[in-house]
């Protein structure tokens, strides 16, 4: 019992100190924390539709499947992330990188539904506990690929949007690690080492135009 009480009590100062801030010592504030992000993910769980372009979805699950297999065995499993991730990158006009999404899974779980971090964020976005009681669903859920990609989605949008697309500052956010580099520039690293390709499909067509134009 005396070993327990000790383990638990280094547990918790282990976790408070991975909280300080590193100027000041005040305890950081949690990352996906925000009151009026509660609507924003409450609206993307209630909108689950897709209405992909079928030859853009095609090429999406064609470019992305076999990079997937490398981390994700099950072929259905591959699908469902794939479906989810293209779906909620391309909901309503404010839409997300693809290959960014892939990414930020990348490095947050490496595409595993059961990864838990240091702070409690769970499942593949690293999505943090207090959702479940905040949108009245069970916390079991955040294991689920389809909930767990539709409120961090939900929370990235947010954050892009805030910060004005701003991708370093917003990841930076939903991370909770405003003012260090390495969590932003690991992802975009994936991102555009290994993610990339499909970025532009379902993009209007003089969007697309422009893109190349530039390159």
């Amino acid at each position: 019992m005396a070993r327990s009480a000790a383990l638990g009590i280094a547990l918790a100062l282990s976790l408070g100190a991975q909280a300080a801030r590193i100027s000041g010592g005040d305890p950081a504030p949690l990352p996906q924390s925000e009151p009026e992000l509660r609507a924003v993910v409450q609206r993307a769980i209630s909108h689950v539709e897709c209405f992909a372009d079928r030859y853009d979805s095609a090429v999406w699950f064609t470019l992305m499947e076999p990079k997937l297999r490398r981390y994700v065995s099950d072929p259905d499993q591959r699908l469902e992330i794939l479906r989810n991730v293209y779906c909620e990158t391309h909901r309503g006009k404010d839409s997300l990188p693809a290959g960014l999404v892939m990414a930020v899974l990348d490095v947050e779980s490496r595409f595993d539904p059961w990864a838990v971090s240091s702070a409690g964020a769970v499942g593949l976005m690293q999505v943090m506990p207090f959702w479940p009681e905040r949108l009245g669903m069970r916390r079991y859920q955040l294991t689920r690929v389809s909930a767990n990609i539709h409120m961090g989605c939900a929370i990235l949008r947010y954050y892009m949007h805030d910060e004005r697309r701003d991708i370093r500052r917003a990841l930076q956010r939903y991370n909770g690690s405003v003012g260090h580099r390495d969590y932003a520039d690991r992802v975009i690293v994936r991102w555009t080492t290994y993610w990339t390709g499909a970025d532009d499909l379902g993009a209007p067509k003089h969007a697309r135009t422009a893109a190349v134009s530039r390159s």
